[in-house]
């Protein structure tokens, strides 16, 4: 029997992962920073949960280790912890924007480090990485977390090549809007009232993400395409989620930085 990883597990695109595979007859190592949260899962066959916050690396040496010692194994590792913080630069202090790259870069990079040797010992395993549209395009106020996404494509293309030989496999997983708490505990808005030069900017962006988050596909729909992506056999390297990911990023593929940019800034105006 198959296992899979999953950091972040607790809610949204992780929790709905985890249920898919543990239906599909995976084991499942649901991994969280607050194991109360997951008793739900824990409840299921074959599904483990424990604590692992991806900022700390003895979390993460001993979830991996207790996955390996009930489970046996490691097929698939799904790095999905992470949030998204928006809003001015100037907004942000040192530790808030650290605290970005260390949950969906710097945490992510640590996680998989962990789990290499043990896919390396067995010549097998996929690594899949949840990325985003916006790995890919940006929306303004997003320096932070487009800056940890275009991070983890980067990464993810490159371990692509690396892997390859000991036969393991690197995955990217592009949602769009998604209906999770990415708005809720998942979000981190900072906005000061003495950056009154912004608050056109943000107040354009709030229209902006109520038009885009109108229709959002739901959790299940991305863990359909990490199934998918963890029984991809050839090369494949990007897996787009949601039909609003396949539309955006069409455009940006096929259009100049001048006219996409263009018309996301005329959609922020109407």
């Amino acid at each position: 029997m198959k296992t899979i990883l999953i950091t972040g597990a607790s809610s949204g695109i992780g929790k709905a992962t985890a249920l898919r595979f543990q239906r599909e007859g995976w084991n499942v190592a649901a991994t969280m920073r607050d194991p109360s949260a997951g008793r739900d899962l824990e409840g299921l066959d074959h599904v483990q949960v424990s604590r692992l916050d991806v900022t700390d690396a003895s979390s993460i040496e001993a979830a991996v280790a207790r996955a390996i010692q009930h489970f046996g194994r490691i097929d698939v590792l799904l790095n999905n912890a992470g949030y998204g913080a928006y809003g001015p630069l100037e907004a942000f202090s040192s530790e808030r924007i650290r605290r970005q790259f260390d949950t969906n870069v710097l945490g992510l990079l640590d996680v998989t480090k962990a789990v290499l040797p043990h896919m390396r010992a067995r010549r097998s395993g996929t690594v899949i990485n949840i990325s985003s549209i916006g790995g890919q395009i940006t929306f303004p106020l997003g320096t932070l977390y487009h800056g940890t996404k275009f991070a983890v494509e980067g990464l993810s293309e490159s371990l692509h090549y690396e892997l390859e030989p000991p036969g393991i496999r690197v995955r990217l997983v592009e949602p769009g809007m998604i209906k999770t708490d990415f708005g809720g505990r998942s979000f981190d808005f900072a906005m000061e009232d003495g950056l009154t030069d912004y608050a056109p900017t943000v107040e354009a962006m709030g229209r902006l993400f109520g038009k885009l988050a109108a229709n959002p596909s739901s959790p299940e729909i991305v863990a359909d395409v990490v199934w998918e992506a963890a029984h991809e056999t050839g090369n494949r390297l990007r897996f787009r989620a949601g039909a609003d990911a396949h539309r955006l990023l069409d455009d940006r593929k096929a259009q100049d930085d001048a006219t996409f940019i263009g018309e996301l800034k005329n959609l922020m105006m109407r």
